[in-house]
């Protein structure tokens, strides 16, 4: 790829707007205890802004994962302990976030879907229960574990997804319900396991289900009623995608009218034709626009469904308000590795040839870093962050489209070895955070091939829609996965700390510089947010595959948390109990973790830590 020449200036008012919410949190306790309660009429972005809070599962709308706290940092990490735990009484995969609303944590379980208040004034003691009793069959359906990766908040209310489609809106003072509405149908191969997101008075939820002959969507829904405002597909045509005339992508390739009909044999395969919504949104208050990614076309068996099968694999960027797209990426057209594209889009500012620019970074499944224009969607750079990869030899720059690797190609009915990344992406769902500080992306990783031969399938609604035989093993090197700091502005790594199993947990990252994650075999990290030093650790009681965050506590004091709880397609093989002699299962996972049961076991619990207080209590 041509080198950009980049002149690198972290964006004076981010960096400014970084220093005064640090300056705020070394307000004394007093400060943050007579704010111990959201003010009436508060807003969503007001409580993004405060160091003290965590609002969403992404920290903001940029989706940084970034704390403006600092009373942890690189030289006094090392004395932190354990303040408080919590047992969810769950043993499958815990992927969510905590939220923390004034005095009050919200903590949410994988299926059977159950909602705590915790009370961050008496060590997490429970203050309400909401248990939505989601169908038992959902589990059935659910493609990769019965996760959930978290609720959102907004104007006194909770907002969470049950696996078997429903979208619930919960009081958040007294854990009653408010409203109700069911979004989709299980029989159909249709589950919800993300976290939605709200803006101004959309509540925005996508459906799961790409290996099961889904059509993909995302839906809003309105904050005080739950009735469906607008519902934008991934397939078919333009009205259903909701683009209308002024959608502008910024490559020929992406333009012309009904595309997401067009690119496919048939009307029968674009219904069945997946392009699910399972991973994050972000969302720019300034531009009005939301960006996510779609998910897989179905089946993995490319050779079914000939054409560039838009828009699976896609960015988008919408008007939340009316659904419309305005422009939109295809990142792997036609694509032949299940390289969905729901990772997250991660919003921040920097001088790129000495302009100020508007960007968004995007770790793709297919091991390449995306930077791009986000009020244009123009990539700008794209350069691999998982050594090795070899299905895409680049990103051409010119008409946005990789450059693929034939040889590295799915066959039918032949087995074609060391495809790298596996299907699980040089990175999946895991989220990363970004350092306004460092001005680094801190990104959870995997580092795997796959042996892969693909053979006809044929849909039955409501079950797996695959069509190929994987077997995920370790990548050259031996290491299974990796925390990586990455230079977004300058496009290349900065450093990597290897791990043994895939880097399944979210990421958090510190004024104080201090990077977190959790691997699967049981440990809580923090490194050098600068260097990748390993500052300190903790054995937890079950591997992590959760998002960790930081909050200031009703007494002043920062803390970390984070949910345990091994799972996630990557951890099934321990919370499914499935066989680790078959390297087959989890569509190929437990190739690649067959040795995970005698490094970690079941249990969801949640762990609360902090520096000592004078006299060494915890």
């Amino acid at each position: 790829m041509k080198r950009l020449a980049l002149a690198v200036a972290i964006s004076t008012a981010l960096f400014a707007t970084v220093q005064a919410r640090a300056q705020k949190h070394t307000a004394p306790a007093s400060a943050r205890s007579s704010a111990a309660q959201p003010a009436a009429g508060e807003s969503l972005t007001q409580l993004e802004n405060d160091p003290a809070d965590w609002p969403m599962p992404a920290k903001n709308y940029a989706g940084t994962r970034f704390s403006g706290l600092k009373q942890i940092d690189a030289a006094n990490v090392k004395k932190l302990s354990v303040a408080w735990t919590f047992s969810t009484g769950v043993l499958r995969g815990h992927e969510a976030a905590p939220l923390v609303i004034g005095d009050t944590m919200y903590v949410i379980t994988p299926w059977p879907d159950i909602l705590y208040a915790l009370d961050l004034s008496r060590d997490g003691a429970i203050k309400w229960v909401f248990k939505p009793h989601p169908a038992r069959a959902s589990q059935g359906v659910a493609c990769c574990d019965v996760v959930n990766r978290g609720v959102a908040y907004s104007d006194g209310k909770i907002f969470m997804n049950t696996l078997d489609d429903h979208t619930i809106a919960v009081d958040a003072a007294t854990g009653k319900q408010v409203w109700n509405t069911k979004l989709g149908d299980i029989s159909h191969g249709e589950t919800i396991t993300m976290a939605p997101l709200v803006v101004k008075n959309h509540v925005l939820v996508g459906v799961s289900g790409g290996e099961l002959g889904v059509r993909g969507w995302l839906k809003s829904l309105d904050t005080n009623t739950g009735k469906v405002q607008w519902t934008a597909y991934s397939t078919g045509p333009d009205k259903d995608v909701l683009i209308g005339n002024d959608f502008n992508p910024p490559y020929p390739e992406d333009k012309g009218p009904n595309l997401g009909e067009s690119s496919w044999p048939n009307k029968a395969a674009w219904e069945i034709g997946g392009g699910p919504v399972w991973g994050w949104i972000t969302y720019d208050p300034k531009a009005n626009l939301i960006y996510y990614g779609t998910g897989n076309p179905g089946p993995w068996n490319a050779y079914q469904r000939p054409g560039l099968n838009f828009w699976t694999c896609t960015l988008f960027a919408r008007d939340p308000d009316t659904g419309m797209a305005k422009w939109a990426v295809q990142w792997n057209p036609h694509d032949t590795h299940d390289y969905d594209g729901v990772n997250e889009s991660v919003l921040f500012n920097a001088d790129i040839d000495g302009k100020p620019r508007e960007l968004l970074a995007h770790p793709d499944r297919n091991g390449f870093l995306y930077v791009q224009d986000r009020t244009t969607g123009k990539i700008i750079s794209a350069q691999p962050f998982m050594p090795g990869t070899n299905t895409v030899e680049r990103v051409n720059l010119v008409t946005g489209a990789p450059v693929v690797n034939p040889a590295k190609v799915p066959q039918l009915d032949k087995t074609v070895h060391d495809i790298c990344p596996a299907s699980t992406g040089g990175k999946d769902w895991q989220p990363s955070a970004y350092s306004p500080v460092t001005g680094l992306l801190y990104i959870p990783h995997n580092h795997l091939c796959q042996d892969e031969e693909v053979s006809k399938v044929s849909y039955i609604e409501g079950t797996p829609y695959v069509g190929a035989k994987v077997a995920m093993k370790a990548a050259p090197g031996g290491w299974r996965g990796a925390f990586t700091a990455y230079d977004p502005v300058h496009a290349k790594v900065i450093w990597s700390d290897h791990e043994n199993f895939p880097v399944w947990s979210g990421a958090l990252v510190t004024a104080g510089g201090v990077a977190f994650y959790g691997t699967m075999d049981r440990w809580f990290k923090a490194v050098d947010a600068r260097t990748g030093k390993l500052l300190w650790k903790f054995r937890v009681g079950s591997g992590i595959s959760a998002q960790p965050i930081a909050f200031k506590g009703p007494d002043g004091r920062e803390y970390i948390a984070v949910l345990a709880g091994v799972g996630g397609w990557s951890g099934a093989v321990v919370a499914g109990d499935l066989d680790p002699r078959d390297p087959y299962g989890a569509l190929g996972f437990v190739g690649a973790t067959q040795d995970l049961p005698d490094y970690t076991a079941k249990g969801g619990v949640l762990y609360v830590f902090a520096l000592p207080q004078p006299g060494g209590s915890p």
